[in-house]
């Protein structure tokens, strides 16, 4: 039975949603809503979809969906997915699922309740250079892991209107590009740090512009994270082992080619091509997830997506952009 995909903000972010319906295994994109009429109506006649609704709580409503992309801005992710669960339907929310841990934890409490899937997106952690690096370290390849560099930056124009620097609209670099980092380094490093050093450098909006993040790890590990609307980094990816390094290039978060270079010099690349844009290996994750009676995805659990969330809480409270408690 083909799984029904209803999707609400039709942005920039869900047209990579859109895009990746070709694949296999996937599922159809059959409504899309927006309370822009006008925009909701170009979105399903530019990817073909079905219905188009100018009301979220028309969808929410629709019986002949499945499950629920949500891909509008971040501080509206809760009360959204709320109500969607609340109509029983089945969950995959952009990142990050929420503003903060607490919202998270609400969330999740919702939906188990309710009985429904919910995951967020974190599309970096499905792709191919993550299943071989995940074969590279069960091996052993690099030895023990001891550091992890990664850096995501961009030079963002200074409109003071736009979403990303807009303190109502939760921007900040941190959660709409920083996450990655904090992402992958949870996934690599497989615990929660003992200490959490940072370093914000906030903007003219009062958003968060650039962030210089240290990870304290259990057994002497660390990472080093930067992310920057200010600053265009390499934007690689590099994990540090005894025994050599694995080497995620710039864009690593959509990275197609991954290294292994050992403590000789000796280089091994694999490329690790997109079926289609990326997107389709988490949609098909979620969709296999749910035709088999699961709540929770194995990879993208809810206690990773906590986890994240309360190192960045950590950070943004550090620079006093989050309340103390």
């Amino acid at each position: 039975m083909t799984f029904n995909w209803g999707l609400i903000g039709p942005g920039r972010i869900a047209e990579k949603f859109a895009q990746a319906m070709q694949a296999e295994g996937v599922g159809t994109l059959k409504a899309v809503a927006s309370r822009n009429a006008e925009r909701s109506r170009a979105f399903a006649e530019k990817y073909h979809i079905e219905t188009a609704y100018d009301e979220y709580e028309k969808l929410y409503q629709d019986d002949s969906l499945d499950g629920i992309y949500i891909a509008t801005l971040h501080n509206f992710h809760l009360e959204q997915a709320l109500a969607a669960i609340a109509c029983g339907k089945h969950l995959l929310v952009e990142k990050p699922l929420t503003v903060t841990a607490a919202d998270s934890e609400r969330l999740f409490a919702a939906a188990r309740a309710k009985g429904v899937f919910v995951m967020e997106s974190m599309w970096t952690l499905f792709l191919p250079v993550c299943e071989q690096a995940a074969k590279w370290l069960v091996a052993e390849a690099i030895g023990e892991v001891r550091t992890l560099t990664s850096s995501f930056g961009f030079v963002v124009p200074r409109n003071t209107d736009d979403r990303l620097l807009s303190p109502g609209l939760a921007g900040g670099v941190l959660l709409d590009m920083g996450i990655y980092t904090v992402a992958t380094s949870q996934w690599f490093m497989q615990a929660y740090p003992e200490k959490i050093v940072s370093q914000v450098r906030l903007g003219a909006t009062g958003v968060d512009e650039t962030c210089a993040i240290q990870l304290h790890y259990p057994n002497r590990k660390v990472s080093h994270l930067l992310c920057s609307f200010e600053n265009k980094y390499d934007n690689d990816l590099i994990v540090q082992g005894s025994r050599g390094r694995i080497v995620l290039p710039s864009n690593f978060w959509e990275a197609e080619k991954i290294s292994l270079i050992g403590a000789d010099g000796s280089v091994q690349t694999v490329d690790c091509p997109f079926e289609l844009n990326g997107f389709e290996y988490q949609i098909r994750h979620v969709v296999n997830r749910i035709a088999t009676g699961k709540l929770e995805s194995e990879l993208m659990t809810h206690e990773r997506t906590l986890a994240n969330q309360r190192i960045m809480d950590a950070v943004r409270r550090e620079a006093g952009l989050l309340a103390a408690g």
